[in-house]
């Protein structure tokens, strides 16, 4: 492949970062090499030597890129005078994200990119460039570089390390929580971030910070210009609520002496997480996200919570006391140590299950203090941020506890969504209003890909896609626009297939390498969702959880879970186009508006970034993109193309 053509893809916006690197090393000649890239984990070091002509192929594919902004939005973004704000996530879950004066502009998670794997790093600022050369600008287009606050260092000072092209460094930032008594929004500024040839100077913010207003800048109070409580509840920190208003932030109080990582400690002392705990740690150690969290919540469904049991989880960890590190692991240990008198005849599931929902009764009692203290005889809306927030079971707790006017969660609470937060916490440092236009399908674009050999491809039509679903009954990988922020696949990097036999879940779940007790979420059209689900109510976003209605049960059995929920997508044709009009196809032929939906990726990867990655996946022996049916060579003949009327909902 030619250098030329490798620019010529990316002019287009559809090529990857791995078509271009893998370009690139095919471009190795004598001489001292040069690490373009490195994404870890795994970390993938390529070299190779640019030529005098190369480097001004490279000069003339930047000016290139400069005259098609002519006619670009980007042209347009720039000329508005609209400050261009640019957020890095250094460590974990890293991502660069644009923010100007009214929108995200995109946000792209180093995960989805060419199948990383899940939480990679940002660790190479080279990447930053590359990036946002790929979304039609240059580092000089920046008005202002914010990173990400993490970890103190053992000298005291925060610090990420990174590659560069002088080298490795580590750099400075803010702290990751504000002190007691400090400001939570407070900016912290340094010098010395190499890129694109220059020291440049940058903001950073607490990452807490982050958090705090990547939820409450896309929620509904800020919106309509309302106050709003934000709890932030992540790994390394206790839950701690703020009040935010426009121009203002206040710390109202820290619910409880737990840290976030408390669900994590306590389930992995037990069988099923044991094991891949000690595995994970060993590879990435223990600021790494663990991905027990998440399974631990769908294992809780094999068991029952035991309420009876919250009096002694309480007075253990109090003997324990306050904030120390690894509480919920410690009371595992006591709990296993004297399982036979404390606990009998509970099964790791009941404990599992039981310690959950302590945990989701402890928010809400706090929480209810604290609103009857400051509050009196109002309901205040709430903002919930951090990786706890992607607990649909502590969400749904306090949703239903009634306390509030709206509770908000963001398609990105955890690290997914931190490139954006400290992006909007600079925002709105500098007086630019503490809300933003947005959507959840800001993330990167399909790459550019050839179908595999064997597999054919012709147009298909939602409603003909539709019919695909219901006459075969397979699962069809969708990929389509850009990807979605956040970890939840929400139709354009999903797997749909049919809900109505249980053994769907199963295989959907076997070619996905996951545990059998793993649920599959239901997307379903929004206006017919009351009617299947309880409460049924908006939740784009797999927040929160509902109950089958009776009726539905053996309807949809496939996104039933173990306990009776589900962890509902609602979707209208405002939201997602696409995935609604495929759900009101499907609906006239079977009567049916629900669809399984999973996220599309190989184990242990980003999403899918392209059809070839998801062709050679062979999980499916159907992909459809961008209007394409693309079929595996062994795939059998659907059945012939069904008409169907659709009727449009009343609204």
């Amino acid at each position: 492949m030619k250098l030329e053509h490798v620019f010529a893809a990316q002019h287009t916006r559809t090529s990857s970062l791995a078509l271009f690197w893998a370009a690139s090393s095919r471009l190795a000649t004598a001489g001292k090499p040069q690490t373009i890239s490195i994404l870890p984990p795994p970390s993938v070091t390529i070299f190779f030597t640019e030529s005098e002509n190369q480097r001004q192929l490279r000069a003339d594919a930047q000016n290139t890129l400069r005259h098609r902004r002519k006619n670009s939005a980007e042209l347009e973004l720039l000329e508005s005078g609209a400050m261009l704000i640019c957020g890095l996530k250094l460590t974990h879950d890293g991502g660069i994200a644009l923010v100007n004066d009214s929108r995200i502009v995109f946000s792209i998670e180093m995960e989805k990119l060419s199948d990383c794997h899940r939480h990679a790093r940002l660790d190479d600022l080279a990447s930053v460039e590359r990036v946002l050369e790929i979304e039609g600008f240059t580092p000089d287009d920046i008005d202002a570089l914010v990173v990400d606050g993490w970890h103190a260092g053992p000298d005291g000072q925060s610090r990420v390390d990174v590659r560069s092209q002088v080298g490795e460094l580590s750099l400075p930032t803010a702290p990751y929580q504000e002190s007691p008594g400090g400001d939570p929004a407070a900016s912290f500024h340094f010098d010395g971030l190499p890129l694109a040839g220059r020291s440049l100077s940058y903001n950073s913010y607490h990452h807490a910070a982050g958090h705090l207003f990547s939820a409450y800048a896309t929620g509904p109070a800020a919106a309509e210009g309302r106050p709003s409580l934000v709890l932030v509840w992540d790994a390394g920190m206790l839950p701690t609520l703020y009040e935010v208003s426009p121009g203002k932030v206040r710390k109202r109080a820290v619910l409880a002496s737990l840290f976030g990582d408390a669900f994590t400690e306590f389930s992995r002392r037990f069988d099923p997480y044991r094991a891949q705990y000690e595995a994970e740690l060993r590879k990435f150690g223990k600021e790494w996200p663990f991905a027990i969290a998440g399974k631990a919540m769908a294992y809780a469904g094999l068991g029952k919570p035991v309420p009876e049991l919250f009096p002694l989880m309480q007075r253990v960890l109090d003997d324990i006391g306050p904030m120390t590190v690894g509480a919920g692991g410690v009371l595992a240990d006591q709990l296993i140590a004297e399982r036979d008198r404390l606990c009998p005849g509970l099964s790791d599931a009941d404990l599992i299950s039981t310690f959950q929902d302590f945990l989701g009764e402890m928010l809400v009692r706090s929480l209810i203090r604290v609103v009857e203290r400051f509050f009196p005889h109002q309901a205040p809306d709430l903002c919930l941020s951090g990786g706890c927030a992607l607990n649909i079971k502590w969400n749904s707790a306090i949703r239903r506890s009634g306390v509030f006017r709206t509770v908000w969660v963001p398609p990105f609470p955890n690290d997914s969504g931190s490139a954006i937060g400290t992006a909007l916490a600079h925002q709105a440092a500098r007086g630019g209003g503490h809300t933003v236009d947005w959507t959840p399908y800001a993330g990167p674009v399909l790459e550019e890909a050839r179908p595999l050999p064997g597999w054919t491809s012709r147009p298909c039509t939602p409603q003909e896609l539709a019919c695909l679903l219901a006459d075969t009954g397979a699962p069809v990988v969708v990929l389509h626009g850009r990807a979605e922020l956040g970890p939840r696949a929400l139709g354009n990097r999903s797997i749909l297939a049919p809900a109505v036999e249980a053994g769907t879940k199963d295989r959907l779940n076997g070619i996905k390498e996951r545990e059998p007790y793993r649920p599959v979420a239901p997307v379903c059209l929004e206006h017919r969702a009351p009617d299947i689900f309880d409460p049924g109510t908006h939740d784009p976003y797999m927040l929160f959880e509902h109950r089958i209605r009776p009726a539905w049960r053996d309807r949809i059995p496939a996104v039933l879970h173990l306990d009776g929920t589900a962890r509902l997508q609602t979707v209208t044709s405002e939201q997602n186009p696409l995935i609604a009009e495929v759900l009101e196809h499907y609906d006239a032929l079977t009567g049916i508006p629900v669809l399984c939906n999973t996220s599309a990726n190989h184990k242990g990867r980003g999403f899918f970034p392209s059809i070839a990655s998801a062709m050679r996946w062979a999980g499916t022996s159907y992909v459809w993109s961008e209007g394409i049916l693309h079929t595996a060579p062994d795939a059998p003949p659907p059945a012939g193309d069904r008409a169907v009327e659709v009727t449009s909902p009343k609204r």
